[in-house]
């Protein structure tokens, strides 16, 4: 009788295993995507640019003075108020990661600078990545970073340098960190420094798609450069799949300097 009661009990052990087992695994593969897009709520801003073209009082007039150098700070879309260069990003790493995303695929992240402007204006380096720094300019340009973590960069990039310098940044920045070059000091840019992937910066039309998240609920960073933090907590409860937010729109207020 006892013999047999134990063998139940062990079947029972075992079948309760393999079910939590299976629960997990289905679990594991519950990965979603969050989309949506940021709305500038009010009258479209025009901007003055940092440098006109042909001003001859410039530095390095005939490179930064070849076209205007535009205000970056805050760009909207005249056509449907999208609003670029807007980050969305886990201010923390969650539990699991996308065993695709675990590792970046590139090494890299390239960072120029083109017409005395660095390009991209807005840029994503994850801890295992590195930011190699080039310089597409006839002229010189100066790279100063002001990390809150990680030890500060200040160093010339020679005129057109395209194997440039790398910068990495082993620890994760909780806020986004500002580039600048001492040499045309209206140039800047910011790097988000995280390590996990789960970032995106918004494109011309105001657009992101932060891929393969774990299903549960995510609390994201909204960061935009003249505004500062238009949302410090958005929350997304993300399920399998595809879980668009929508248009999210922020007044003309936010943005004041």
């Amino acid at each position: 009788m006892m013999k047999t009661c134990w063998k139940i009990c062990l079947t029972v052990a075992v079948v309760a295993t393999m079910c939590a087992v299976s629960h997990t695994s289905v679990q594991a593969a519950e990965w979603g995507t969050v989309t949506g897009r940021i709305v500038f709520d009010g009258a479209v801003p025009t901007l003055t640019a940092k440098v006109k073209k042909g001003d001859p009082a410039a530095k390095d007039a005939e490179v930064c003075a070849a076209n205007d150098v535009p205000d970056d700070s805050l760009v909207v879309n005249g056509d449907n108020k999208g609003v670029q260069h807007v980050v969305i990003y886990l201010r923390k790493a969650p539990s699991s990661i996308h065993p695709d995303l675990s590792a970046s695929s590139e090494k890299e992240v390239v960072m120029d600078q083109k017409g005395c402007v660095f390009t991209p204006h807005t840029l994503i380096c994850r801890t295992d990545q590195s930011v190699v720094c080039k310089n597409s300019d006839a002229v010189a340009h100066n790279v100063r970073t002001a990390p809150f973590s990680n030890s500060a960069e200040n160093f010339i990039v020679a005129p057109s340098d395209q194997q440039g310098k790398a910068v990495q940044m082993k620890l994760s920045e909780s806020r986004p960190v500002k580039v600048s070059c001492d040499i045309h000091t209206y140039m800047t840019g910011w790097w988000i420094v995280l390590d996990h992937p789960y970032a995106a910066i918004t494109d011309a039309d105001g657009n992101f798609t932060i891929e393969n998240l774990p299903a549960g609920k995510h609390d994201f960073i909204i960061w935009q450069e003249k505004a500062g933090y238009l949302e410090k907590k958005f929350t997304v409860d993300v399920k399998a799949g595809d879980n668009p937010v929508g248009d999210l729109k922020f007044g003309a207020d936010k943005f004041a300097e």
